[in-house]
């Protein structure tokens, strides 16, 4: 996260601005935290996560997390052997 401050943002506002729109930035006045700035998308995924909304994530075998195509083999096999067992 990328911090100025409330100067900045004065003297140089495209710069802060170009931040925010690449990640979150916060402004700072007088030494402390006063304002967070990201952009929109950042935003509302947040406001789903606030509204009790599950975040949606659809990948490919080639991207998926470890732990993903781990649950998926497992899943697989024990649809498999259920198969098997069955009369």
């Amino acid at each position: 996260m990328k911090e100025f401050t409330f100067s900045d943002l004065s003297r140089r506002s495209g710069d802060v601005l170009d931040a925010a729109m690449a990640g979150k930035v916060s402004l700072a006045k007088r030494g402390k935290r006063k304002v967070m700035m990201m952009p929109m998308e950042e935003y509302e995924r947040l406001e789903r996560i606030a509204a009790g909304q599950r975040e949606r994530t659809a990948f490919t075998l080639g991207d998926a997390p470890d732990d993903d195509i781990e649950n998926l083999t497992i899943g697989f096999q024990q649809i498999l052997d259920d198969a098997k067992a069955a009369p």
